[in-house]
Parts: structure tokens; sequence; C-alpha cells
């Protein structure tokens, strides 16, 4: 470090020069309140204070910062929080356009949490306090171990705040259908279990199959009903829609013989329950439609190159390659492919020790959770589009020993992160499945 700091200050360089005259800010931020730490190049405390993480506390945050940087004659600025859920949004936003700022050259960081709390481990027991978190985060900014690109405003957030609210709906969506096939196997047990090619409907929550759940009172009415009437009752709710209702009506009736039988006392509170979850579903499944329309018109405010590739890809229509950008920004921000990969938690850990190399390891889950969901769903959709990628899970999906279709999506996930990087690195849109990846790596 000595010589770094000979040649610092015998004039090395125009970026030493910077270093040296920039101000290192390290911000713990909380829901009420903002812990500030200031550090100088050379790892000298300038400042501290709390505030209230408000516009008044944000104005007093600039001030003292201004104050330090004429005071000690600096001309860069470097500040970095934790992406601490929404909290740290609106003071990144202030800091980054703040008018007294902008002639420092502020660069604003917003990090991963995790990464700070590995770095603090470097700290030989050091208690867990705001003024010390804030410490460490500004010595962490000082020794150069930032690698992520700085925070880009608000350019996305309004797309962004969109499909997180979109992913919110479908996990409450998800977690409802788990919770009323628990219900749906009280009253109609055999429905809840049968196999795909043995089940009378292909989809549990169909029209037809929904149908049969609440307006049949009981199994025992179900299995007794005359099979004209339950034919009739099938092309009615169907709207004529299954090929052969006859065979239909007979697996369902077959179905509804082969279930457990419950007192009659159970059927009014199980009935109730159902149709609950089932309006529950009803009215998010209508709240995602109207965000869906809601994520097209955002997209069309951003005229966004990005969209306009993303959504060339056969398979990955408007939501998801809205999803993509809002949580991607700016591709410039990324180097390779491989630190694309990073930043959506696509990348393995290594496990080995001596001449073992293990074969079974697992996602690094690290990254952004809402791009990763939207590239796997996007792979999902690519794989059923295009032939190439539908081969390449084939393949990854054979070769699979333990959990098949999730590490045979995650690995077609990956290529498909190789295809993203370059078509936006290049700005350009897909055109066949010959397509040449060039990819630095």
């Amino acid at each position: 470090m000595s010589v770094l700091f000979n040649f610092i200050l015998k004039g090395g360089d125009t970026m030493n020069n910077a270093l040296t005259t920039t101000l290192f800010i390290g911000i713990d931020v909380s829901s009420k309140s903002n812990y500030v730490f200031a550090l100088d190049f050379f790892g000298e405390k300038l400042f501290s204070f709390q505030t209230s993480n408000n516009l008044p506390g944000s104005e007093e945050i600039v001030a003292n910062i201004i104050s330090c940087l004429k005071e000690n004659s600096l001309t860069h600025l470097t500040i970095a929080m934790e992406s601490t859920s929404f909290y740290s949004w609106h003071l990144a936003n202030v800091l980054a356009t703040h008018d007294a700022l902008i002639w420092f050259k502020p660069k604003i960081y917003c990090l991963n949490p995790r990464v700070i709390c590995a770095y603090k481990k470097s700290f030989i027991d050091m208690d867990k306090t705001d003024p010390k978190d804030a410490f460490v985060i500004a010595d962490f900014a000082r020794v150069g171990k930032i690698t992520t690109a700085p925070w880009d405003g608000s350019k996305y957030i309004a797309l962004q705040r969109l499909t997180r609210c979109r992913l919110h709906l479908m996990e409450n969506i998800s977690r409802e259908k788990s919770y009323i096939l628990s219900n749906i196997f009280l009253k109609f047990s055999e429905l809840a279990v049968l196999d795909k090619n043995e089940s009378p409907f292909s989809n549990t929550f169909g029209a037809s199959s929904l149908a049969v759940l609440t307006e049949f009172m009981s199994i025992e009415e179900l299995a007794t009903a005359s099979l004209e009437d339950l034919v009739a009752f099938l092309v009615d709710k169907s709207k004529n829609r299954f090929s052969a209702p006859e065979a239909t009506a007979k697996l369902l009736q077959k179905a509804a013989r082969d279930s457990y039988r419950l007192d009659k006392s159970l059927y009014d509170p199980l009935n109730a329950t159902i149709a609950a979850s089932l309006n529950c579903i009803k009215s998010l499944e209508k709240e995602v439609k109207g965000l869906d329309k809601a994520i097209e018109k955002a997209v069309k405010r951003l005229d966004n190159h990005q969209f306009q590739c993303l959504i060339s890809i056969p398979g990955i229509g408007p939501i998801f390659a809205a999803g993509i950008v809002s949580e991607l920004g700016n591709i410039t921000k990324f180097t390779n492919q491989s630190c694309l990969a990073k930043y959506a938690g696509l990348t393995w850990r290594k496990k080995q020790s001596g001449n073992f190399t293990a074969d079974n390891t697992f996602l690094t889950k690290t990254g952004n959770k809402y791009l990763r969901y939207y590239l796997l769903e996007a792979t999902a959709s690519v794989t059923r589009y295009n032939t190439e990628y539908k081969d390449y899970y084939n393949r990854k999906y054979a070769e699979a020993l333990v959990h098949k279709h999730k590490r045979a999506l995650a690995l077609t996930g990956r290529k498909l992160v190789r295809l993203i990087f370059s078509l936006l690195r290049n700005n350009q849109l897909y055109t066949s499945n010959e397509v040449v990846e060039k990819v630095t790596t």
C-alpha cells in the first residue's frame, strides 16, 4: 500500500489523483433514519452523523457533504449504501440528481447487503451497530471493492414497479391454488390425485372442472347423476369444447365413485372454502390482466430499443420483455454475459476438493430475484417456440440425475442470457436459429 501511496503522491496519473481527492460516503439506511460515515482515500474519518430518512434529512446529508468537500479540497464524490428494499430509493435519487452535488461528479451505488456482510467479516470482532455498518460500507467503496455500475436513476422505476407487482400477484395466485388443492382433495379425493392421462380435465382450474367442484353439492350427487344429464352439463360449461364429452363424463363418474365419502355436514363448509379461494383467484387474475395492459403502455413511453430486441426472440412477449428490461436497465453497465448471469443469480458455485469435483451444485441465487424470475419464465416460453432451445432443454433434462426440470431450465436460461446479452449489446434483432452469439467472455 505504501508503494501505491508514494506513486500517487508523486503524481502518478489522472485517475489516481482523482482517487486521492475523492470523498467516500457510506450510508446505513433504515426505514426511519440514515447513519452517514465519511472517509478520505487514506481511511481518515472526516465526519459521521445520524439523520432522518426523509427530505429534510437528505438535505442535511447534502449540506454536510458540501461542507466537507470544500473544507478538505476534495473534488470527487462516491456514495455507497445497501440496497435495502425500497427504503434507499428516495435517498439515492436525491443524491444522484441534487444540483449542489453535480459539480463533484457523484457516483451513487446501491450495494447487495450480502456483499457488505461478507466484507464486514474481514474486520475481526466488530459489533453490529449503525455507525459500524456505515463505516464498513464507506471503507468498501474506499478500497475499490465495488464492481457494480452506478445507480442510474428513476428511468425504469415506473415499469419496474408494475412488473414487480405482477410477480407479487402471480405468487399469490400460485399460493392460493396450492391452498385450494387441499380442500379439493377433501371433497373430491380422486380428482386431485389422478394422472393427466386418466383425469377427465386437462386443467384442474378450468371452467368445467370448477363448475363440477362448485355446482355439485356432494360427490354422491355426481356419482349418481344420469350420464345424459352429466354430458349435457359438461357440454354447456365447456361451450362444447370436449372432443368426446361422453367419455369425459364416464371418467368423471368413475373418479367420483372411487373417491372417499364425507359426512354430509362437511360438504357445506368445504364448498364455501373452495368458492372463497376461487373468487380470490379470479380477482387476482383480473388484476393481472389489468397490469399487463399498464405494462404495455409503460413500455411504449420508454421508446426502448432493448425491448424491441427482446420481443424479436420467438417466445418472449411484451410482459416477459418488459420484466427483463425493467430489471436490467442499461445493458452497457455489464462488461460481459457472465456479469449479467451473475447479476441474475444464474451461476453455480464450484464444489471441489483434491481430485473430487461435485456434479450436483446449486444456483447462487444471490442476484436480482425479479430478473431471474422473468428470465426463467421467458426461457420456458422460448423452449416451446424455438427448436434449438427445446432440443437443448431436452438434452440437459436427459443428462440430469436429480431435479431434472429445474436443472434443465436453469441451464437453458443460462444459454438464453448469452443470446440476450449479444442482441442487446449489438442492438440487433433476432432473425433466425442460426444467429451467431458474439459474446465477450
